[in-house]
This record gives C-alpha cells, sequence and structure tokens, in this order.
C-alpha cells in the first residue's frame, strides 16, 4: 500500500508565491525560497509548485528558479506549468525537479503524455485535471488555467490518461480553490476508485479532518493544499505551517 502524503502546493508568479480563490484574486504570499526552508524544518513529504500563468503568457518554465528551489529543498517536489515538450522536461529534471505536471498540453496533444511515460518513466509525469461545472451543472475539465472547458467529464479524462501513462493524477477543484470549504470528497472517490494510479486530491481543505476525509472517505492516495500551509487566522494572515508529527500520524491512520 503507497505512503500517504500530505503535499503543500504552491502557486508561482513571477518567481514570487501567490494564493488564489477560485483560480482568481491572487494574493502575493512571499518568496518561494524561504517557503522552501521552513517547510525544510518541518520535514514535509513533498511539494508541487505550479506555475499558474505560464501557459497563457506562452513562457518558459523557470529553470533558474527551479534550480534555486532544488538547490534548498530536502524533500522531492514536481513542478507545473507551460509544459509542452520533451525538451522541456529534460531540463526540469536537470534543474531539480523530481516530477512535472502536464496540464493543458495532455488535451492539447494527448500523446505527449505518453511520450513522456516513455522516455522519463510514469512515475515522473503527474497528469494535473483543474475541473468545475459548467452552465448545466455537469463537472467538466478545464485548461488554460481554468479558461477553456475540454467539453470532457474528470472521469472518462482521468483514465484516459491514465492509459497513455500518467503516473500519478493531480485533481484539483476550481470551484473549491482557496475556499477552505473541504475537498470534493464524491468525485475525489468515484476517479479514486475507478484508476489504478494515485490519486492527489485539492482544492478545499481548511482543517485537518479535510486531509482525513480525502482519505478514508475520498479513497485518495494524496491530499495537497494551499490556503490551509500559507494562511493563519479569518484574517488570512501569512503564516506557513504544516501539521506535527503526531497530528500526521493521526490523520493518515484512517
Amino acid at each position: 500500500m503507497a505512503l500517504k502524503r500530505i503535499i503543500p502546493c504552491l502557486l508561482l508568479r513571477d518567481s514570487g508565491l501567490v494564493k488564489t480563490i477560485k483560480f482568481k484574486n491572487s494574493t502575493y504570499i512571499g518568496d518561494p525560497i524561504n517557503a522552501v526552508k521552513i517547510f525544510n524544518e518541518k520535514e514535509v513529504d513533498e511539494l508541487v509548485f505550479l506555475d499558474i500563468d505560464a501557459t497563457n503568457d506562452r513562457k518558459e518554465p523557470p529553470y533558474q528558479l527551479i534550480h534555486d528551489i532544488a538547490t534548498e529543498c530536502f524533500m522531492p517536489f514536481c513542478y507545473g506549468g507551460g509544459i509542452k515538450t520533451i525538451d522541456q522536461i529534460r531540463r526540469l529534471i536537470a534543474s531539480g525537479a523530481e516530477k512535472v505536471a502536464i496540464n493543458s498540453e495532455a488535451f492539447y496533444n494527448p500523446q505527449f503524455v505518453q511520450e513522456a511515460a516513455v522516455v522519463f518513466g510514469s512515475s515522473t509525469i503527474v497528469v494535473s485535471i483543474d475541473y468545475k461545472k459548467n452552465l448545466f451543472g455537469k463537472q467538466m475539465v478545464y485548461v488554460n488555467g481554468g479558461r477553456k472547458s475540454t467539453k470532457k467529464d474528470p472521469l472518462t479524462y482521468a483514465l484516459e490518461m491514465e492509459k497513455l501513462g500518467a503516473g500519478e493524477l493531480f485533481l484539483n477543484s476550481i470551484e473549491k480553490d482557496g475556499m477552505m470549504n473541504g475537498y470534493d470528497i464524491d468525485l475525489i472517490k468515484k476517479i479514486s476508485e475507478e484508476v489504478s494510479i494515485p490519486v492527489i486530491a485539492c482544492g478545499g481543505a481548511g482543517e485537518l479532518n479535510d486531509f482525513k476525509n480525502a482519505f478514508k472517505e475520498g479513497k485518495a492516495s494524496a491530499v495537497a493544499a494551499g490556503s490551509l500551509f500559507v494562511f493563519q487566522g479569518k484574517k488570512r494572515g501569512v503564516l506557513i505551517s504544516y501539521p506535527d508529527p503526531k497530528e500526521i500520524k493521526e490523520i493518515i491512520k484512517v
């Protein structure tokens, strides 16, 4: 049985950290290197960095920043944002990333996922699935930073990505992003029970009990969160935190 993981998800914009609400209204959090140093001290399992402007701005991944993060980072981390080519993945891994998250390009060019899995191994390739309800109330996968509907439902899409060779799925609810009102347990469970690869649940964590629910009720392999790890209190003051070993033991024993 795979080890359950609790993963801070950190959003990059112009080499700084930000946090969004429903993929909008970004708030500046601070310097990613400083955040990494704090997470090192807290012995975090893993980190995810997502550049939220890379695809729409057609930017190259920030290789120097990834290198700087890797130099400080004691734990494995995944980078996602604007990845379209095998060469980009090769440079990201050379810069220190252990995994890469492919989002929009997985939809526009599904064979890229397959090629990347063959070249680097499935364990390196994470497919990031952003989703929300459309005008008719049906859950749909969205790309381009949540702006464009693929007209694909998340479960069908998840199964397609697994078949192409994805090693993990990063399932992110746009509507719950930054809301801190709990995960979308129903969909997490639905996908986790149908695929045989790990599902990372993201979007909505507001308290530690939400992690437990995602593991127990949602059958997630891992949980990711942003706001819960960078904000404190009702006024959302910036303070980086992470569960202590005793809390983690209680969360993952489910």
